[in-house]
C-alpha cells in the first residue's frame, strides 16, 4: 500500500495542479451571459475573474511560507477544500455577490503549484525530481488549455450550475485521493508566522493588480486607478522595509534579490506575459465575425477546440523539457523556451487568417511555455533552501500571474485603440491583433534575455545535475552566505 500512494504521488499532484488551472479558466466562456443569469452588470460580471485573480495572488505566497512553517501537505489540503467549497457555492447560487465572494475562495487553489513542487522535491528520489517538477509546473498551462473547451461544452448543452457542479465533484475527488497518498513532508522552517508582512503584502498586491485588471473600463487617468497605483508603492516600499527588519520574514527578500532567484522571477513575469496573450488574443480573433475579412465566426466550443492541441503538447513536451534541463541545465531549456514563444509569435504575425496556421502558431507558442514553466521551478529549487522551496515558488508564480494580469491590460489597450466599425459594432483590427502579437514576441525576447543572464549553478555549471543531488550542499552554502 505504501508503495501504491508512492507511486501515486505525482500523478495525484499532477492532476490537483490541471484541475486548480481549470477552474480559474471554466467562467471565461460564461462571462457574456451572466449578466442575463445574474441580473448583474457586465462590470460587475467582470469581478468573477478579477476576485480570483486578487485572490490568487495574495494567497499564493502566505500559503506558501505557511506550508514551509506548518506543513506543505496540511496546506495543500486547505488549498484543495477551499477550492472545492467555492466550486459548491457557485453551483448553488445565482447571486452575483455570492459568486464573487465564492470565486475568491477558489483563488487559493493558485498555492497548490508551489506546495506540490515543494513536497516533490522533499519526497522524490533526486532522478525522479526533475521530470515531475517539469511536469506539474505545466499543469498550468495544460489546465487552461484543457479548461476552455469543456467550460463551453457544459455551457453550451446544459445548465451553467452544471459546470459548477462538475468542478465541485472534481475538487472533492482531488481532496481525497491527496490526503491519501501524499505524505507529510519532515522538511519545515519554524518560527512565528509574518502576520504584519501578509497583510501588508496583500495590501501592495491588491492595489496593483486591481488598478492593472480595471484600468482599461475606470480609465488609466482616473483618480480611482491613479490612487490605487500611489498606494501600491507606498505599501510595498513600508513592507520592503518591514520584510528587511523581520526576524522570520514572509519572503526573505535578501534570497529574493539575489541574481540567482531574481532573474527566475523576472523571467517568470516576462514568460507569464508572453505566454497569456497567445489564449487571449487567439480566443477573440478566430470568434471575430467573418464580415470583418480575417475572423473565422467560430463558436465558443470551437475556439476551445481550437486552443485543446497546445494543453496536450503541453503534456507530452514536459518530459521533454526535463531532460533537456538535465543534459544542459534549467536556464538553457528557459531560454529555449523563451526563443520558441517568440518564433511562434513570428507564425502568428505571418498568417493568423488560416485556421491550421492560427492553431500551429498558437501550438509552438504554447511548446516553448512547456520548456520555460518546466525549467523555473527547477531554478528556483537550485537557489532556495528546502526550507523556502514552498514560499519561493510561490513567488515566482506570483509574478506569472501579475505578468499576465498586465498582459490582459495590455492586450485590451491595442486592440481599443485599434477598431473599425463592422456591421454597426466596434470590432478590433487585425492590424491590432498582430501588434499585440509582436508585442508579445518582443516581452519573450527579453524573457530570453533574462534567462541567459541568470548566474550558472556553481554545483552543477549547467550541466543539468538533478536538483536533488546537491540539495544538502546548497543549503549548507545559502546558510553560511
Amino acid at each position: 500500500m505504501a508503495a501504491l500512494r508512492e507511486r501515486l504521488t505525482v500523478p495525484v499532484l499532477a492532476f490537483g495542479g490541471i484541475l486548480m488551472a481549470v477552474t480559474q479558466t471554466v467562467v471565461v466562456p460564461l462571462l457574456p451571459d451572466l449578466p442575463r443569469l445574474t441580473g448583474a452588470s457586465a462590470g460587475t460580471v467582470s469581478w468573477m475573474v478579477t476576485a480570483t485573480l486578487l485572490s490568487g495572488a495574495v494567497l499564493t505566497p502566505v500559503l506558501g511560507r505557511a506550508g514551509d512553517m506548518y506543513g506543505k501537505r496540511r496546506v495543500l489540503l486547505i488549498a484543495f477544500g477551499l477550492m472545492t467549497l467555492g466550486s459548491l457555492v457557485c453551483a448553488l447560487t445565482s447571486d452575483i455577490g455570492v459568486l464573487i465572494a465564492a470565486r475568491a475562495l477558489q483563488g487559493a487553489a493558485a498555492a497548490v503549484v508551489p506546495l506540490s513542487i515543494s513536497i516533490l522535491r522533499d519526497e522524490l528520489p533526486p532522478e525522479r525530481t526533475g521530470s515531475a517538477v517539469a511536469m506539474m509546473s505545466s499543469t498550468l498551462g495544460i489546465g487552461a488549455a484543457l479548461g476552455l473547451p469543456l467550460a463551453a461544452l457544459i455551457v453550451q448543452y446544459a445548465n451553467w450550475h452544471v459546470m459548477f457542479w462538475v468542478t465541485t465533484a472534481l475538487g472533492a475527488a482531488a481532496l481525497a485521493v491527496a490526503w491519501w497518498a501524499v505524505r507529510e513532508s519532515p522538511v519545515r522552517e519554524p518560527g512565528r508566522f509574518d502576520t504584519l508582512g501578509a497583510v501588508g503584502l496583500a495590501a501592495g498586491l491588491v492595489s496593483l493588480l486591481l488598478g492593472v485588471s480595471q484600468g482599461g473600463q475606470w480609465g488609466w487617468g482616473s483618480p480611482r486607478i491613479l490612487g490605487l497605483f500611489a498606494v501600491c508603492v507606498v505599501v510595498l516600499a513600508l513592507w520592503w522595509t518591514q520584510q528587511l527588519h523581520a526576524e522570520r520574514p514572509l519572503v526573505d527578500l535578501r534570497l529574493a534579490t539575489r541574481p540567482r532567484v531574481a532573474l527566475p522571477h523576472v523571467a517568470a513575469l516576462l514568460t507569464g506575459f508572453a505566454f497569456y496573450a497567445n489564449t487571449l488574443v487567439t480566443a477573440q480573433l478566430v470568434q471575430a465575425p467573418e464580415a470583418t475579412g480575417y475572423g473565422l465566426g467560430l463558436s465558443i466550443v470551437a475556439t476551445g477546440l481550437c486552443l485543446l492541441p497546445s494543453g496536450v503538447t503541453m503534456l507530452l513536451l514536459s518530459p521533454v523539457s526535463a531532460r533537456i534541463s538535465v543534459s544542459r541545465g534549467p536556464r538553457v531549456t528557459l531560454a529555449i523556451g523563451a526563443a520558441i514563444i517568440a518564433l511562434g509569435y513570428v507564425v502568428r504575425i505571418a498568417d493568423s487568417r488560416d485556421l491550421w496556421v492560427i492553431i500551429l502558431g498558437a501550438t509552438v507558442v504554447s511548446t516553448g511555455t512547456t520548456f520555460a514553466y518546466s525549467a523555473l521551478p527547477t531554478l528556483i529549487i537550485r537557489a532556495v533552501p528546502a526550507g523556502q522551496t514552498a514560499s519561493a515558488n510561490g513567488v515566482n508564480v506570483l509574478m506569472r500571474t501579475i505578468g499576465q494580469a498586465v498582459c490582459s491590460a495590455a492586450v485590451a489597450a491595442v486592440l481599443v485603440h485599434h477598431t473599425s466599425l463592422v456591421g454597426g459594432v466596434s470590432t478590433a483590427t487585425l492590424h491590432g491583433y498582430l501588434l499585440a502579437f509582436a508585442m508579445a514576441g518582443t516581452v519573450a525576447l527579453v524573457a530570453c534575455a533574462a534567462a541567459l543572464a541568470i548566474p550558472a549553478d556553481p554545483a552543477s555549471h549547467d550541466t543539468g545535475q538533478s536538483p536533488g543531488r546537491t540539495a544538502a550542499t546548497r543549503d549548507e552554502a545559502l546558510e553560511g552566505a
